[in-house]
């Protein structure tokens, strides 16, 4: 008997179409192009500048592109997990607007946050519930609106990050294709590099938190790039040991998107060559949980049946993770 597995069928995404490019960036803050380019590999990234659209707006935007390009019937849909550190609001969860927003009227949702390990981490729960038995459609959404929590005076972090959605529909499969495994880490010693310190209820908005700017990304990049290169490295080595993968066998690469050198980094640990590695950092920056599947979406044409793929994130919490997927 075959085991039934979860496979990666269908494939959305959508950027906002406003760019801010590295060059509109020098008009602002104390920075260069080549300044940018060389740290970071970042050339431009999306903004979300429409002040009456959120998160939301962008996973239905995803949703509805991968419906319309898969023929898809949205009723069809068991449910959805929206991956995502910047909700729509404190409350609500941004999953119950995307499911109104996107049609997906039979569906139940929820949010899962975990920063830019959100969508590895989302997809891992959601075939789960496929692997269960119990649902035969799970949209699995990464997305986030960094530009609203981000700082344009801090040149260290406004750089990084941009805004965007992509999402995947899992369905069940037993031809040998689908999620295989995935080894995940977390260390909460690591939340004071990487957080937006002032909004949640340790430490409510007040005048004092908004003047001192603690609603913005803060981030310690030194300590974050040692540890995100150790720890994608690792666990992708600990996933092909595993997996019984050597090298040779893995046809991609998606890591997440934060940093080119990082990037870089993992490929020389992991010893798998960066030709191997998909790569839009210079296009869309940081997304946050979006970057991996918007990475899925701008190659899937990339990638055949029977391809080895290991995805790798790391992101605040600390968190981080790979995942070994047979597309």
């Amino acid at each position: 008997m075959n085991t039934t597995k979860a496979s990666i069928i269908a494939i959305g995404g959508y950027v906002p179409e406003t760019v801010l490019s590295n060059t509109d960036l020098e008009k602002r803050i104390d920075t260069t192009d080549e300044w940018i380019t060389s740290r970071t590999g970042i050339k431009e990234r999306r903004i979300l500048d429409d002040p009456t659209l959120a998160t939301s707006d962008m996973a239905s935007f995803a949703i509805k592109d991968l419906i319309k390009n898969y023929d898809i019937n949205p009723l069809d849909i068991d449910c959805l997990i929206l991956a995502t550190s910047t909700p729509d609001h404190i409350l609500t969860p941004a999953a119950s607007l995307v499911c109104e927003k996107a049609g997906l009227k039979s569906a139940w949702g929820f949010d899962l946050n975990a920063a830019c390990s959100g969508f590895l981490y989302a997809l891992s729960v959601g075939a789960s519930f496929i692997e269960s038995g119990r649902y035969k459609n799970v949209i699995v959404v990464g997305a986030d609106k960094m530009s609203s929590i981000v700082n344009y005076e801090d040149r260290n972090s406004c750089i990084l990050f941009g805004d965007g959605a992509g999402a995947v529909l899992l369905q069940p499969t037993t031809d040998g294709r689908g999620i295989h495994q995935n080894i995940f880490r977390t260390d909460g010693t690591g939340a004071e590099f990487l957080s937006v310190r002032a909004g949640g209820s340790l430490l409510s908005t007040t005048e004092e938190t908004i003047q001192n700017k603690q609603h913005f990304v803060h981030q310690e990049g030194r300590t974050v790039f040692k540890h995100a290169v150790r720890n994608m490295s690792g666990t992708s080595k600990e996933l092909m040991e595993k997996a019984s993968l050597t090298p040779d066998m893995v046809d991609w690469v998606i890591p997440h998107q934060a940093n080119l050198r990082i990037i870089q980094a993992v490929s020389e640990e992991i010893g798998i060559g960066i030709e191997k590695f998909k790569i839009n950092i210079q296009r869309y920056g940081n997304t946050t949980a979006a970057t991996i599947p918007l990475c899925l979406w701008d190659f899937k044409n990339d990638f055949k049946k029977g391809d080895n793929l290991v995805i790798t994130a790391f992101g605040a919490g600390f968190s981080w993770g790979s995942m070994y997927v047979k597309w």
